[in-house]
C-alpha cells in the first residue's frame, strides 16, 4: 500500500488508515478477538495507522490495541498511532469539555498506559472547549511534544478560522474531520487550510457510515447504534432517499469490478495527497476489500460520473442529530 507523510516531519502513513471506533462496541458488538484479527490484517495489507481515543468505549479500544501489542512482540514499532482526549464523562455518564492543561496531561498519560505504550506519534484535541483560547490549547499541546511523549499533535472537528491560529502557534501535525462523498463539507475551507498549513487531513466516516457500501444499514438495523439511532440520515423517509440514490453508486463500483467502499475510498484518496481515510470495520474481509481503493487510478470520465450519481448535497438530512453537534465547531 501507499504511503503519505503525516504532517511536516517526514512520518510515513499508509494512505489508509483504521477508526477504532469500531473496536468500542459503537457499530455493534465486538470483543479482543476480532479487534486482534483486525490488526493483523492491517498488517498483511499494509496499513499501519490506527486512530483511536480514551471515549471510544471509554478506554477499551485503547485497552485492546495496547493488549496487542504486548500479545504480538515488536508489534507496536511497525504501527504509527493516534489518540484522543479532550472529552471529560461525569459519575453518570455526562460529557463535557476541557481542554485544560492539567485534563489534557492526565488524560495523555492514561491512554499511554492503557496503549501500553511510553507515545504516540499523533494527539489529537477531540473535542475543542470553546471558552479556552485555542491558542492557549496548541501551547499545552506543544508541551507534550517537547516531553517526548508525542512526535505531533492535531485538533478534531474545528473550523478553519481556529486551526489557522492554531497552526500560529505550533505545527498541526493532522486535522480530523468528517470526509466523504456524503459530507463534503470539508471542502468548504478546512480542506485549503490543511494543504495550506501542510497539515493531514484524516478523513473519518469515510463510507458515510454504511451509505456508501454495499450493504447499507437499514432502519432495522440502524435503530440498534447508538451513533445512528437519532441521526437525520438514518430516519425515515431520509434514509429510504439516500439507499435509493446510492444505488447508481453501487451498479457503478459493480460494473468497475470493485466494491462500493473501495470506490468511496478512491475517489477521497483522490481529492488531495494530503488525506488519509481512516474506516472503521469489524470484518477483515470488509477491510480487505475496502483497502483495494488504494490502488485504484479513477480517470478524470468516472470522477464526473461520481459526481453526476453523488453531487454535492445529494445526501438527505444532516450528518449529526442536534445533541451530536455539541462540540463540532460550524462554519460557513
Amino acid at each position: 500500500m501507499k504511503n503519505r507523510s503525516l504532517g511536516q516531519i517526514g512520518t510515513q502513513i499508509s494512505c489508509i488508515g483504521i477508526g477504532g471506533m469500531s473496536f468500542s462496541d459503537a457499530y455493534g458488538k465486538t470483543d479482543t478477538k476480532q479487534t486482534h484479527d483486525i490488526l493483523s490484517s492491517a498488517l498483511d495489507l499494509g496499513i499501519n495507522h490506527i486512530d483511536t481515543a480514551y471515549i471510544y468505549g471509554m478506554g477499551n479500544s485503547e485497552k485492546r490495541i495496547g493488549e496487542y501489542f504486548t500479545k504480538n512482540k515488536g508489534s507496536r514499532d511497525k504501527f504509527i498511532i493516534a489518540t484522543k482526549g479532550g472529552i471529560e464523562t461525569g459519575k453518570n455518564g455526562e460529557r463535557r469539555f476541557n481542554n485544560s492543561k492539567s485534563y489534557l496531561k492526565k488524560s495523555l498519560e492514561e491512554s499511554l498506559r492503557r496503549l501500553c505504550v511510553d507515545q504516540v506519534e499523533l494527539y489529537y484535541v477531540h473535542r475543542r472547549e470553546a471558552e479556552r483560547p485555542i491558542e492557549e490549547v496548541t501551547q499545552t499541546l506543544s508541551e507534550f511534544v517537547k516531553e517526548g511523549k508525542v512526535n505531533q499533535i492535531g485538533f478534531s472537528e474545528i473550523s478553519p478560522s481556529s486551526l489557522n491560529k492554531a497552526s500560529k502557534i505550533f505545527p498541526i501535525g493532522a486535522i480530523q474531520s468528517e470526509y466523504s462523498l456524503s459530507t463534503r463539507y470539508p471542502e468548504l475551507g478546512i480542506l485549503q487550510k490543511s494543504e495550506e498549513i501542510k497539515a493531514t487531513l484524516v478523513a473519518f466516516s469515510p463510507l458515510g457510515r454504511s451509505l456508501l457500501t454495499d450493504k447499507p444499514h437499514n432502519i432495522k438495523k440502524a435503530q440498534t447504534l447508538n451513533l445512528l439511532k437519532e441521526n437525520p440520515r438514518f430516519l425515515e423517509p431520509n434514509l429510504s432517499h439516500n439507499i435509493k440514490i446510492t444505488d447508481a453508486f453501487r451498479e457503478l463500483a459493480s460494473d468497475m469490478g470493485i466494491s462500493s467502499a473501495a470506490l468511496a475510498i478512491a475517489w477521497l484518496l483522490h481529492k488531495g495527497k494530503n488525506i488519509v481515510p481512516i474506516p472503521g470495520t469489524r470484518s477483515t474481509k470488509h477491510l480487505k476489500s475496502l483497502s483495494k481503493g488504494s490502488e485504484v487510478h479513477l480517470k478524470p470520465e468516472e470522477l464526473n460520473e461520481i459526481d453526476k450519481i453523488l453531487p454535492v448535497g445529494w445526501a438527505h438530512g444532516d450528518r449529526y442529530s442536534v445533541n451530536q453537534w455539541v462540540g463540532p465547531e460550524k462554519y460557513c
